[in-house]
């Protein structure tokens, strides 16, 4: 157990501005075994994005308590994910051969690819939610966040690293993740979805359509990097995570029936 919450912080520590307390230490190869707490990590962000939601939506307009919760998340991650999403579309945005993408990865600007990618997946987020009645809104976040970091983990698990090793910025999760760790990261995502359905199981649909949106999103993401690049990168990790985070709030905005009375 104690050697489990160490390894909760790590990833903690990695995925956010949040340091790791001094007790925790750190060897190398505990961040690879850590990426199974990944989902852990984004159901923590979900619970600081909803709740800034709930407090900010009894005082704002819907739009502006959206807007607080979404910086309140960027603010959290350093814009993390984000950042990989703009630089894998940077990359793989045009015709370029796959030398070329992986040089334009690691080019800290941003280029006109990425900035349309934010403009629309942060625009889609935000309308998203904006739509979506608080009721819908806080358990979406909650399952959004914890499971698109599971279908990160899965592409981990599933494709060989196709950067320059010698040169990753994380070397450990330049290493494919154990089973035991991917299933562990999927039943995170697993876990959270069957107490929301059961908390209220009016959801049950909802959660059913957001777990096979993430499935058709997740083998996308696994195809397209292993078709452009052979493998994944960080940046292509974050750029999983941003989109399966959009399919899971669609999900619920455009779920079976009526989902935006669901209560």
């Amino acid at each position: 157990m104690a050697r489990e919450l160490r390894l909760f912080f790590i990833a903690m520590q990695f995925l956010t501005r949040v340091p790791a307390p001094r007790w925790v230490g750190f060897e190398p190869d505990w961040l690879n075994q850590s990426a199974r707490h990944f989902p852990a990590v984004g159901l923590c962000v979900g619970a600081v994005a909803a709740l800034v939601l709930w407090v900010a939506g009894s005082v704002f307009p819907p739009a502006v308590a959206v807007g607080l919760s979404m910086a309140a998340t960027l603010v959290l991650t350093g814009g993390f994910h984000e950042d990989g999403l703009a630089d894998t579309f940077d990359a793989l945005g045009g015709a370029v051969s796959r030398e070329r993408a992986l040089a334009i990865m690691k080019d800290s600007r941003i280029g006109s690819y990425g900035a349309l990618a934010l403009l629309v997946v942060l625009g889609l987020k935000a309308a998203t939610l904006t739509a979506l009645p608080m009721a819908l809104a806080v358990p979406a976040l909650l399952l959004a966040h914890t499971a698109s970091r599971a279908c990160a983990v899965l592409l981990i698990r599933w494709l060989p690293y196709a950067g320059d090793m010698t040169h990753a910025k994380a070397k450990p999760l330049a290493q494919r993740v154990s089973a035991g760790g991917a299933s562990v990261a999927l039943g995170w995502a697993v876990f959270v979805g069957v107490v929301l359905a059961a908390w209220r199981p009016g959801q049950a649909p909802l959660v059913v359509l957001s777990l096979l949106l993430l499935a058709a999103g997740t083998l996308w993401c696994f195809a397209w990097l292993r078709r452009r690049l052979g493998g994944y990168t960080g940046d292509g990790l974050g750029a999983t995570q941003q989109i399966t985070e959009l399919l899971v709030l669609l999900a619920w905005l455009a779920g079976p029936g009526d989902s935006r009375w669901v209560a």
